[in-house]
């Protein structure tokens, strides 16, 4: 971990090859470790640990991988061993035409009218968590796990309508130790063995995933024999969702994968910007008694609701640049279908395409002062690459949440900066680690005190 006066926490990446053994302690200890200093100045980078990989930080490049030809580069054999037991074929992981009919029929739960109605289950989480951090006034208190709480209580709000029929501490439970037991980096996922070959830290790691599995599925079948609700939740958006190509719906085990997809990527990601958000408002006093200025002109003492989102520029700035300097999903990996060239290298089929976004998000080519903390960089009138910035990735399989996850980060930051002041406490700095995403080992802890 690294630090100076100038620049917050951040990985140490390396400066010498890692080799095979080499690479498979750092992608258990911090994935993120397998990325070479010279990612963060090269436009690629490629070689071969048992596999051949090239690593691209281009952004012609990566527009070239994520919109031009996204069929040529599904996603990575070792992403999908990873989440496919948890999350089967949803939306997440499905390729082709099974990919292609899910995203036609999502689509649609995801509008702006959608999300918008949703924020009052948003606001309200707010908040609860800012009565929870009130009794922490005075000491030290970890703002990720804080976070945690307050985004999951809004994922199971708006997924399953105040958590009727469905058991969160059992969700909550199994998907922190899936994440734990099975989404470390393997010797096998290193030399690139095929994925019908056991990986048994993973087969042994899946066992809470039934019992989530089952909580899901008695969820969507109490549902439909209820009907909806007065004011539809994402469950009543989904069951009548319909490809209007195809008008296929989703059954039952197809409704329960994208569900938990959401479940598991709608709350981790957000608590993670915002538990990181929190941490840059520390490391920067002065920007953050400008927000809390701006929040507190917006909201004076109640929480915040998406109708105040345009009087909050700033906030939304320091939601940007914390996914910027520490993206969720910091390490990307595609696999190539056909040989193809990239910038001048020959791509094989077969061929790992490795993209990672924590190097391009510190690229000294694409940002100044890269590895600073500046939300300015993220006002309107400055413009910025759309492929030099990717926390939601971009093309077709661009997030689907994410202006669900951004209007979320908002409201609950700009309610919490209200009322709220955050310092940093000595020799507790975060520790950015990945694992499956980027978090910060043993949590953000930060005094608290009375805005």
């Amino acid at each position: 971990m690294l630090t100076t006066a100038q620049s917050p926490v951040r990985v140490p990446l390396g400066t010498k090859p890692l080799g095979i053994f080499g690479s498979l302690r750092a992608g258990q200890r911090n994935v993120l470790e397998l990325i070479p200093e010279i990612a963060t100045h090269a436009p690629i980078l490629s070689g071969s640990t048992g596999k051949r990989w090239h690593m691209v930080m281009d952004p012609a490049a990566l527009r070239h991988i994520l919109r031009d030809r996204v069929d040529d580069y599904p996603k990575s054999t070792v992403t999908k061993l990873i989440l496919g037991p948890a999350i089967g074929e949803s939306l997440f992981v499905a390729e082709g035409e099974h990919w292609k009919w899910q995203r036609r029929a999502a689509a649609p739960v995801f509008t702006h009218r959608n999300v918008a109605s949703l924020a009052p289950v948003m606001s309200l989480a707010a908040t609860r968590s800012a009565e929870r951090i009130a009794a922490q006034v005075g000491r030290g208190a970890d703002v990720f796990a804080e976070m945690v709480t307050a985004t999951f209580e809004v994922i199971s709000d708006v997924t399953f309508s105040d958590g009727e029929g469905f058991d969160r501490e059992t969700v909550h439970r199994a998907i922190e130790t899936y994440i734990g037991q099975t989404a470390k980096v393997g010797l096998l996922d290193i030399l690139g063995a095929p994925p019908w070959v056991p990986r048994l830290h993973r087969m042994f790691g899946s066992a809470g995933i039934g019992d989530m599995k089952k909580v899901a599925d008695l969820a969507i079948d109490r549902r439909r024999a209820d009907g909806a609700k007065p004011v539809p939740d994402l469950l009543d958006l989904l069951l009548r969702a319909q490809d209007p190509a195809t008008q296929r719906q989703m059954n039952t085990a197809e409704l329960r994968d994208n569900l938990l997809t959401f479940i598991v990527a709608g709350h981790e990601t957000t608590a993670l910007t915002l538990a990181w958000a929190l941490y840059l408002c520390a490391f920067d006093p002065a920007t953050q008694t400008m927000a809390r200025a701006e929040a507190q002109a917006a909201l004076g003492t109640r929480a915040a609701t998406a109708d105040d989102l345009p009087a909050l520029p700033l906030i939304r700035q320091i939601v940007d640049e914390a996914l910027r300097l520490y993206p969720p999903a910091a390490f990307l990996a595609r696999t190539a279908q056909v040989p193809d060239s990239l910038l001048g290298r020959e791509v094989r089929r077969g061929d790992t395409i490795v993209l990672p976004i924590y190097a391009l998000h510190r690229h000294h080519a694409l940002w100044d002062k890269p590895d600073s903390f500046d939300p300015s960089r993220f006002a309107a009138s400055n413009k910025i690459d759309r492929f030099a910035y990717l926390p939601f990735g971009d093309g077709p399989r661009i997030c689907i949440g994410a202006s669900f996850a951004l209007q979320e980060a908002v409201i609950i930051l700009a309610t919490l900066l209200a009322r709220f002041r955050f310092t940093r406490i000595a020799g507790k700095d975060p520790k950015p680690v990945m694992i499956l995403t980027l978090r910060p080992e043993g949590g953000v802890w930060l005094q608290v005190d009375e805005a």
